[in-house]
């Protein structure tokens, strides 16, 4: 017995190491500055900070608010990812099993006739393994599989802010669409009265018939654009109750479009810190990383420690008399002595799977920044022309008034008219479709942000790697 256990607590000693090479977070070479903000990159550690759980609220929307409480209950593509990050957190737990022994009991009773005589035979028998982690396979798989559920928690954040940012954008371009909806309905009314005040006019014999179909054909294009408005319209709702898991979408918004707010306080390097999308795939190279490991210790023997404690006797009252009693104690190895480059595959299998894991996660960090820079544009260009669409859309609206009556003046033909109420109606969606692509941007850029309207104060991460 003393024998074997000095042979077993080297064993025991030697499961400190671990083959394979440890991690470290692979470098992303970035642009110095964001070209659209002027700030200038500052390189820090990515700690782990949760989305805030309202950023939406910038945008003074109650509506919103009570839409996007219902979202994160109700929408299926949330309770999918969370599913799955339920999955990647038992695989943790199955993986850290195995630094447990394995215990199992086993119980037999037989009655047997050979040569004229009956033998009864009654055993009892207890048994454990223990696989002595030497090479640190069991450590390589528990770290593999919790950055894999480090990254399907980020993906589960991930899918809860794109979620809210595509309802919030959703939401939006409804009341977008209902903006033009009400926009077009009272330039239908308008030109309905233009249409009759040309009618009159045809009856006093100072308009032509000419002057009633351009009316006519005004009101008829204004009546298409209403069923087209309405049709998008209707397929927004439809997307909002998909959203929603199928709840109700609300119905028509007469409140005005929300005013947009500044854009969020930025800094590259809060990218690394914020986004779960950029911590998933990080996270998932640790997992690569940690899975070469596991590869290589497929190049060294297996060491379990095994024992085994019972009793076998021909009754069961003596089962555990000391004549009948039986235990084992010892250490076994197996190891691999030829597999035909079966190992050597699987190294480089592993890898390459590393390589691949850093190229995706380099390329999102990549994405990122460009999605950034993108949306710091358009929202600069589009406040801007915001201005600029609210200048034309002011003439627009004078010119109608001054051909309106120079028509009733009977100065100018009702085409000049027809013209000025085209345009200003075009100025009029214009200015709207602007409002509406400020707020997507907005949403986006808050969404780029991780959610965020202004950097978090730094905080440390404890896992390791990190």
């Amino acid at each position: 017995m003393r024998s074997r256990l000095i042979l077993v607590l080297p064993l025991l000693c030697l499961g400190a190491c671990a083959v394979g090479p440890d991690y470290r977070r692979p470098e992303v070479a970035l642009p110095a500055r964001f070209s659209e903000a002027g700030d200038e990159w500052r390189a820090t550690q990515p700690g782990r900070f949760e989305v805030p759980a309202d950023w939406w609220r910038v945008f003074g929307d109650a509506e919103l608010d009570r839409l996007e409480a219902q979202v994160v209950v109700d929408n299926q593509t949330l309770k999918a990812a969370e599913a799955q990050y339920r999955a990647a957190r038992a695989a943790v737990n199955s993986a850290a099993a195995a630094r447990f022994p394995t215990v199992t009991g086993s119980a037999a009773a037989s009655r047997s006739h050979s040569t004229g005589a009956t033998t009864d035979s009654v055993s009892l028998l207890v048994s454990a393994s223990w696989e002595i982690d030497l090479w640190g396979r069991v450590r390589r798989s528990v770290e593999a599989a919790q950055a894999r559920a480090e990254a399907s928690a980020d993906d589960l954040a991930a899918a809860r802010l794109s979620t809210q940012a595509l309802l919030a954008q959703t939401w939006f371009q409804l009341r977008a669409a209902d903006a033009q909806h009400r926009l077009l309905q009272r330039t239908q009314a308008a030109y309905a009265r233009f249409l009759a005040l040309t009618g009159d006019r045809y009856a006093a014999g100072v308009a032509s018939r000419l002057d009633i179909a351009q009316a006519e054909t005004q009101l008829g294009t204004v009546r298409t654009q209403l069923s087209e408005i309405e049709l998008q319209r209707a397929q927004l709702e439809h997307a909002l109750t998909a959203l929603l898991g199928g709840k109700a979408a609300p119905a028509e918004a007469r409140a005005p479009l929300p005013a947009v707010p500044p854009a969020p306080t930025l800094l590259p390097s809060t990218l690394l810190e914020q986004r779960p999308d950029l911590a998933a795939a990080e996270r998932l190279a640790a997992a690569a990383n940690a899975q070469i490991g596991l590869a290589q210790t497929a190049y060294y023997p297996l060491v379990d420690l095994g024992a085994t404690a019972g009793g076998r006797a021909s009754a069961l009252a003596r089962l555990f008399d000391a004549p009948n009693r039986l235990w084992s104690l010892g250490p076994s190895l197996a190891m691999t002595l030829f597999d035909g480059g079966a190992r050597s595959a699987g190294v480089e299998q592993a890898r390459a799977g590393y390589d691949q894991a850093v190229a995706v996660y380099r390329q999102t960090v990549l994405t990122a920044f460009q999605e950034v820079q993108d949306n710091l544009a358009a929202a600069r260009l589009l406040e801007r022309e915001t201005g600029e669409q609210e200048q034309t859309l002011a003439a627009a609206r004078r010119a109608r008034e001054i051909a309106e009556d120079q028509y009733r003046a009977g100065t100018i033909s009702a085409l000049n008219v027809i013209t000025a109420q085209a345009q200003e109606l075009a100025a009029e969606r214009g200015a709207v479709d602007i409002h509406s692509r400020r707020l997507a941007a907005s949403v986006q850029l808050l969404k780029n942000a991780g959610g965020r309207t202004a950097p978090p104060e730094p905080a440390g991460r404890t896992d390791p790697g990190r």
